[in-house]
């Protein structure tokens, strides 16, 4: 048990390349001594085997030429390496042994082969000094056949293949502790490229940075790489991000700096009312309530902006053509000399969307406040209710446009008329903060709507926003 938690605690303090090449170096020294294990066992195997062979053909040649003879001494010069086979025969009782001693020794064993008790077997003896291995076999009548020969050229060759062995799965080992280093610095160069661009990054906090990629096709689907290149990917959309937060809070920077130095004189103006005659102090008091209410407004929709999506607990089914009369009729208070006309497709009048109605409320006064902004004065606002598709099947679109009769949107502004704080060289004179289509593009967004916009024919924008009806037939789910 210490053993293991002491294991466990060396990973969880090891890096990464130290684990993967200790672990890639004992997986190939594991199969490399394996194999050198099971060839040592397997040429010592074939060598004895061989061994055998010869001792049992020396055997059936003594049955053969000295059958029906009685217990004697067959061969007894085996000493030598280059003598035959020392062979015996033995009787199952000691009493009829002959007055020559034996050169092999007789146990027990023997006597119950000759007795026909124990089959043949193979061991392993020492003749003077020599190991040697003896092979005893039944001979018929109540006699034993021993036969024997030296083995030490078997030994030799055995002590010999596992030193050579041996040698060759030391080499293999050293050899996979290199694989496995080089592996693991190889396998590793990416992420570690990738260690080294987030702590860049962190340290200097400029997303700009990026991996490099290797190059050739083989490299294009490997797991690394896919890695390197989502991480190049999020550090893109990072880059974009942080772009975007400078970019809006200078924007907002900018957009406050007026209303604020404004308010300011205002403000000193007031606190020197004694100075001032009446009419002038009505007007200052005027100008400040407007700017501060320009100011609050410019702050509330920043907050608004900086919202990701719609509060979960106040979404609800919202009635599209209510929606859109409600604001009409909002519009035409807020901008009496502009008329505004809505029309509404008998098709989509049962349109029904998820969604928070305070917030698409705001999206659609947000495109007529910005159409009666630019409409010439007596042009219409012209608002559409229509439906795209049979309206028998969900997935059919509801589409609401708004169309003004103005200046249009020029080609080099449609790419930036959504963008924060982003106004056309016409809109300049005109109040606003410019962040009123960007709220709608957001709100639009959050209620997974489409809002694009166009220049309309005959001249003016149009913009339209498609829902997609959950509920076609005018069914809803309140």
């Amino acid at each position: 048990m210490t053993g293991t938690r002491g294991m466990a605690r060396w990973r969880r303090h090891r890096p990464l390349r130290t684990r993967l090449a200790v672990a890639a170096s004992a997986a190939v020294a594991l199969v490399a001594v394996g194999v050198c294990a099971a060839a040592f066992f397997v040429i010592r195997y074939e060598l004895v085997h061989q061994l055998d062979l010869h001792l049992t053909q020396s055997a059936t040649l003594v049955k053969q030429q000295h059958r029906g003879e009685s217990p004697q001494v067959v061969a007894g010069e085996c000493v030598f390496l280059s003598a035959p086979a020392c062979s015996q025969i033995v009787p199952a009782d000691p009493a009829a042994d002959p007055r020559e001693p034996y050169p092999l020794p007789v146990a027990a064993p023997v006597r119950e082969v000759a007795a026909g008790d124990r089959p043949a077997y193979f061991s392993n003896i020492t003749l003077s000094g020599h190991p040697a291995r003896m092979f005893t076999s039944g001979f018929g009548g109540g006699r034993a056949l021993q036969v024997a020969v030296r083995s030490d050229t078997v030994e030799q060759g055995v002590r010999q293949a596992a030193w050579l062995l041996a040698g060759v799965g030391g080499t293999g080992v050293l050899l996979a502790a290199l694989l496995g280093y080089w592996v693991s610095r190889t396998g590793l160069a990416p992420v570690a490229r990738l260690t080294a661009t987030a702590e860049r990054i962190a340290a200097t906090r400029d997303a700009r940075h990026r991996i490099e990629l290797p190059a050739g096709p083989e490299h294009r689907q490997d797991e690394v790489t896919r890695l390197a290149t989502a991480f190049n990917t999020m550090l893109g959309e990072l880059e974009q991000s942080v772009a975007a937060q400078r970019r809006l809070v200078a924007d907002a920077s900018h957009e406050l700096r007026t209303p604020l130095t404004a308010l300011r004189t205002n403000a000193d103006l007031l606190a020197r009312a004694d100075r001032l005659t009446d009419a002038q102090r009505d007007r200052a008091s005027g100008a400040l309530q407007r700017q501060l209410r320009e100011v609050t407004q410019l702050v509330n929709d920043l907050i608004e902006l900086a919202r990701d999506e719609e509060p979960l607990p106040l979404v609800e089914d919202v009635g599209l053509a209510d929606l859109a009369g409600h604001a009409v009729r909002a519009a035409r208070g807020h901008w009496p000399d502009v008329p505004f006309t809505l029309t509404t497709d008998p098709a989509a009048a049962p349109a029904h969307v998820p969604g928070v109605p305070a917030r698409l409320s705001r999206l659609l006064t947000n495109l007529l406040d910005n159409a009666a902004k630019f409409s010439p004065p007596g042009a219409p606002v012209e608002v559409a209710l229509t439906r795209l598709g049979s309206g028998s099947r969900p997935g059919d679109s509801v589409e609401l446009t708004v169309r003004d009769h103005g200046p249009g949107i020029a080609p080099q502004d449609a790419p930036y008329v959504f963008d924060r704080f982003y106004r056309a060289d016409s809109a300049r004179a005109l109040p606003g903060s410019g962040l009123g289509l960007a709220m709608a593009r957001q709100i639009a967004h959050a209620h997974g709507a489409t809002i694009t916009a166009e220049p309309a024919p005959g001249g003016g924008a149009l913009f339209r926003v498609s829902f997609q009806d959950p509920h076609p037939g005018g069914t809803s789910q309140r």
